[in-house]
């Protein structure tokens, strides 16, 4: 038998075969490999296996024969970090590691794209009685199951399904005989590359290692969330409570959690639980978001009660009939789903809310931060719309290469290059009036080619994060609704609740909010065992911070409003001031608008009280 064999390494490089023999040591043949592939030191690893097990030492004592190393066995280099390489092969080998050393097994991703990433995802299918003429432990073309991305599949369910879902496609990419070795989902830029020697700086010099590529505008295929839920109508009847009273339009932030969606293979749903409205400025027609000190503290609580902000949600309402109650029916093919201005606005959020990817060699690639319209339906009822912008858009708002046309809401514009500028051209194919594809410069660009839709429903069984009673706490920011955040609020909604219960009582998420933002006696160092209770739904946990004397004083707060402290303790009596004056308003039976008493027509819809 010949002691001669001849080894493969397989490396980002490529395949290159060694020849050794079978009694030298490990040190001596990783020295051959080392010089093979041209590195200075060994800052290399090689392994009997592709997932990095089985590593091979440089030790002079283990011979290959020891090792059971044969010929024509392959083993997998893999060049660390600091790598140092001779010759000209090292700029090929240090593109093909930013490849293959795509998956960053140091991001953390979100639960719930672990959870994913873990399911078989497969589409079984039961055996059909005329076509399979096989056994019932058989399998055929008409039974076998499908992937998750079949396209068939998706566009065959009631509604079709236009876009896979963000796991199904990387189920599809990382199939097939290589197991998606070389996938790398690389997130586009639009600036040039810094460190480019060869020419000055731009405007004076621009060349092609450093020059952005063009994009051409595609249908993005899949999504990241495919469903978006409320928990249940009153999140959603408080929100729209704001334009029902003033007719001004609204905004708020949602906050969720991500919950796998079972209608679409493998897909992702966001469940919504509460709407925090920041500070902001809203008319009839126009809506501008003011600077909020507490967005942290609110996310701080949120992730404390096992929430997230998810997305994003607007008004775009108008009263079209107020005897009817109707809204007018704005939104459709024929005007646009999304503007320009809010298209880039959705994009903004997107990249303030990357998503965690372990394929991306930046650790993040697109967003699950969703965006939802309040608008007028087809029946001129109030619909909500879901949506997503795609990561061409995505790209374009973060390298500031997007503007809205001022004119045309339903289009918008790609920057031209300056001096101070650099943006590359952009394109989107379009069908000229002799039904040929062609391709136009996006100067403008119809942002229909940057929007994915979404689904948003409420679910047939109503659930509860937080309180199930009818009164409830007063919303942040709506001081021109009369409606403040302060102790005289708080007293009048604990004397207004007949729960024997705390735990129902406390639970409410603007309430909880008040407890750690007010100035008066801000909670946020001693409120971290009441939202545990919350979050838990434990009535000990709730009872325990209940005795604490943070509570005692809020308790001593309230008194001095006007309430007795008897009545606070009990949750049970009803203050005599508070309720002669809400007993004293009337409400609208047209739009539902509270009216002071001594007015025979509503301030609101101008029609009769009776």
């Amino acid at each position: 038998m010949s002691e001669s064999i001849t080894i493969r390494i397989q490396s980002p490089d490529g395949v290159k075969r060694i020849n050794a023999s079978k009694r030298e040591s490990a040190a001596t043949f990783l020295k051959k490999v080392a010089k093979e592939f041209g590195f200075r030191n060994n800052g290399f690893s090689v392994y009997v296996n592709r997932n990095r097990t089985g590593e091979i030492s440089a030790t002079q004592n283990k011979s290959l024969h020891f090792l059971k190393i044969k010929h024509g066995d392959m083993l997998f280099l893999f060049p660390s970090s600091s790598a140092g390489l001779a010759g000209p092969s090292s700029d090929v080998m240090d593109t093909s590691a930013t490849v293959s050393g795509s998956r960053s097994p140091q991001v953390v991703e979100d639960e719930i794209d672990q959870y994913l990433s873990k399911q078989d995802g497969k589409i079984y299918r039961n055996r059909d009685p005329q076509l399979c003429r096989h056994g019932p432990l058989g399998k055929c073309v008409h039974c076998v199951p499908l992937e998750p991305f079949d396209e068939d599949y998706l566009n065959h369910l009631d509604p079709p399904v236009k876009h896979m879902s963000f796991h199904a496609n990387i189920r599809k990419l990382t199939g097939g005989a290589d197991k998606g070795k070389f996938v790398a989902l690389e997130n586009i830029s639009c600036k040039i590359k810094s460190g480019c020697e060869g020419h000055p700086p731009w405007p004076e010099g621009i060349c092609t290692k450093c020059q952005p590529s063009a994009i051409t505008l595609n249908r993005q295929k899949y999504r990241h969330v495919d469903n978006i839920m409320f928990e249940n109508h009153t999140i959603a009847d408080r929100f729209l409570d704001f334009w029902r009273k003033t007719g001004n339009q609204r905004i708020g932030y949602l906050y969720g959690r991500y919950t796998e969606h079972k209608d679409i293979p493998l897909g992702l749903r966001a469940e919504v639980a509460a709407i925090y409205e920041p500070p902001q400025i809203g008319t009839q027609n126009s809506l501008q978001l003011l600077d909020d000190p507490k967005a942290k503290v609110v996310d701080e609580i949120a992730a404390k009660l096992g929430l997230r902000k998810v997305g994003w949600i607007f008004t775009d309402l108008v009263s079209e009939d107020t005897r009817k109650g109707t809204v007018r029916y704005s939104r459709n093919k024929d005007t646009y789903f999304l503007s320009a201005e809010e298209c880039i606005t959705s994009g903004f959020f997107q990249n303030k809310h990357p998503n965690l990817c372990r394929l991306s060699p930046d650790g993040h690639f697109g967003s699950k931060f969703v965006t939802v319209v309040a608008t007028g339906g087809p029946d001129n009822q109030v619909h909500f719309e879901g949506y997503q912008v795609s990561n061409q858009c995505m790209a374009l708002v973060r390298d500031e290469c997007l503007l809205p046309c001022r004119d045309a809401p339903e289009l918008g514009y790609a920057k031209e290059s300056s001096s101070e500028q650099y943006v590359p051209d952009v394109f989107y194919k379009d069908i000229d009036k002799f039904g040929n594809e062609i391709t136009q410069l996006a100067r403008p660009l119809p942002v229909e080619y940057l929007i994915i839709d979404i689904t948003a429903t409420f679910p047939k069984d109503p659930v509860y994060t937080f309180s199930t009673s009818s009164n409830l706490f007063s919303i942040e920011n709506r001081d021109a609704l009369g409606e403040t955040q302060d102790f005289h609020s708080l007293a009048t909604y604990l004397s207004q609740n007949l729960s024997s219960v705390f735990l129902e009582i406390i639970s409410d998420f603007h309430l909880l909010l008040f407890l750690v933002t007010n100035d008066v006696m801000p909670l946020q160092e001693s409120i971290g065992l009441l939202l545990d209770a919350v979050r838990t739904r434990n009535e000990e946990l709730a009872q325990t911070w209940k005795k604490s004397e943070q509570w005692a004083t809020i308790e001593q707060l309230c008194s001095t409003v006007g309430h007795q402290p008897s009545e606070l303790h009990d949750y049970g009596a009803i203050g005599g001031a508070s309720h002669a004056a809400s007993s004293s308003m009337w409400s609208c039976v047209h739009c539902t608008f509270m009216n002071q008493a001594g007015t025979d027509h509503c301030e609101m819809c101008r029609l009769p009280r009776t």
